[in-house]
């Protein structure tokens, strides 16, 4: 007769596995909600950058996307500049003021490149323009 021992003999092995794949996925998924909120707060902070750069007196509005672009490759690299799309224009809000405003959109880098840009990312920087 096998002794009940034998039976579970190895179990340990692929309990382990098992753990480590789940806790290797969740590692993943954390990092990737890191990565995610850092690069739309770059973003964000580089579109109120663009902005304010072009709000000011002299400068055409137009030059604000090219600003936001500079500042965000600058501060994350060139490829995640590169794939997002920003223009900007003058507005008038409710009250009469002049806006700047830097709209940008495109998808944020993910830790699995097999995976592609699967999340996407629009954020909006305004400023008011200065008169001259």
């Amino acid at each position: 007769m096998a002794d009940p021992g034998d039976r579970e003999r190895g179990s340990a092995v692929v309990d382990f596995v098992f753990v480590a794949v789940l806790v290797v996925v969740l590692l993943l998924a954390v990092l990737q909600v890191a990565v995610y909120v850092h690069v739309r707060n770059v973003v964000t902070a580089s579109a109120q950058e663009g902005a304010r750069y072009a709000a000011n007196a002299d400068v055409p509005a137009a030059v604000g996307a090219d600003r936001t672009l500079e500042v965000v490759a600058a501060a994350t690299g060139a490829q995640t500049a590169a794939g997002l799309d920003c223009a900007s224009a003058q507005e008038t809000d409710g009250t009469g003021l002049t806006l700047v405003v830097v709209r940008c959109s495109g998808q944020v880098p993910t830790l699995l490149a097999a995976l592609g840009g699967l999340l996407p990312l629009q954020v909006t920087g305004r400023a008011v323009e200065e008169a001259v």
